[in-house]
């Protein structure tokens, strides 16, 4: 029997996730907003409450939850601040990477950095010309002796102005498309330049900035897995961190029906609370099977890694749903409130700001639509979970 029912563990994992969103996150979310700065002090704390680094296996020093577990947290820090919550996730999706395909040395070494103190790492993928297209990318990795030496710009790099270290990919075989692509663990040096903080329309409290890695030299030992094979452990890092990117759409989401809720009752038109009306009772009806079907489609997605399965298509249908529907939910908040929800007063407005990242980072909606028609119209058989892969 399929179910989604919560152990206790796991419901008080969630109430520790919403009480930090409510009493940590959503008291400072729109002033940090309005200036675009980093919180420092919400990271600290979240990191001291154990809400950072939750995919670090227990023998580096980490809590090793699940991945259900990380989407019950990133869904209410997203519901107290998705901005915040992209760069308290950030080392996540770094650390990835080095748990699938990094010797047991650097796994130590790195991911126990981040486990020891507040520490921050970036995953450093996207380029100015190489974005969806990751088979264009330029930065170059040769290998001279015992190292290889990096050169190259990445750009959208969340956290990459604070990061102690960076998951890089680059051609090793630049003739040979995305089959000449190596993914390294970086260490932070003075060959490593930030070039840019980006100015963004939403999530202005996550860190984005452009980095340039000007020959930077890194030990042979700190590539991930073989060379040129980079690009599937791109594609295995993606699988496993789109359901919490599904989490987080569904948090905005929820966040913007339930002030979206709050303000039909209290707002009066024609002698009576908006939600009285009919056309305004539909649009709720519709907020609330979005953010219902975003979730279960994430906890979907979430599940099946928990059980070592595939699920690359599951986690595209989550991540593609969950976004859009975000997009849309948040809109209609802005629709419910009328003239004020266009005013920065109020909070809707920046919900709808920050929801449209969630169609473009970590696969646009349109590259989710590509991997779902690919994988249902030439399906691959389902997995079914072995010792190796549980």
């Amino acid at each position: 029997m399929v179910d989604f029912t919560l152990t206790d563990e796991q419901k008080a994992l969630r109430e520790l996730a919403h009480d930090f969103a409510e009493k940590e996150i959503r008291p400072v979310a729109w002033e940090y907003d309005k200036d675009g700065t980093w919180p420092a002090d919400v990271f600290a704390k979240a990191h001291e409450v154990g809400l950072m680094n939750t995919h670090i296996p227990e023998e580096y020093g980490g809590p090793g939850l699940s991945y259900l577990d990380g989407c019950l947290i990133e869904e209410e820090l997203s519901w107290g601040c998705s901005g915040i919550t992209t760069s308290l996730g950030a080392n996540g999706l770094a650390s990835a990477p080095v748990i699938l395909a990094g010797s047991e040395e650097i796994k130590k070494k790195y991911l126990g950095m981040l486990a020891e103190e507040l520490k921050y790492a970036s995953f450093c993928l996207t380029e100015p010309g190489a974005g969806s297209d990751v088979s264009s990318m330029r930065t170059r990795a040769v290998r001279k002796g015992d190292k290889y030496v990096l050169t190259g710009q990445k750009c959208f790099i969340t956290n990459g102005t604070y990061a102690d270290w960076y998951t890089v990919y680059a051609k090793t075989d630049p003739d040979a498309g995305h089959r000449g692509i190596s993914a390294f663990v970086v260490p932070r040096d003075e060959t490593v330049v930030i070039d840019k903080k980006e100015d963004k329309m939403g999530q202005r409290a996550s860190n984005t900035a452009t980095v340039t890695f000007n020959e930077t030299e890194i030990p042979a030992d700190h590539i991930l897995g073989e060379e040129n094979k980079g690009f599937k452990v791109a594609m295995m890092t993606l699988d496993r961190t789109r359901p919490g990117v599904a989490a987080m759409a569904t948090g905005i989401a929820r966040a913007a029906m339930e002030f979206a809720v709050e303000y039909s009752k209290e707002r009066v038109q024609f002698g009576v609370p908006i939600a009285m009306h009919q056309a305004i009772q539909f649009m709720i009806a519709d907020m609330a099977t979005k953010v219902h079907m975003s979730r279960l489609a994430t906890w979907n997605s979430a599940t099946l890694l928990d059980n070592g399965m595939r699920n690359t298509l599951e986690s595209s249908h989550a991540k593609r749903f969950a976004a859009d529907s975000a997009m849309e939910v948040a809109t209609d908040a802005v629709q419910v409130y009328g003239g004020y929800g266009f005013i920065k007063e109020y909070p809707v407005e920046k919900l709808m700001r920050d929801a449209k990242i969630m169609q473009l980072y970590e696969g646009t909606s349109q590259i989710q639509r590509l991997v779902i028609a690919r994988e249902t119209l030439l399906p691959r058989r389902i997995e079914e979970p072995t010792a190796a892969t549980a």
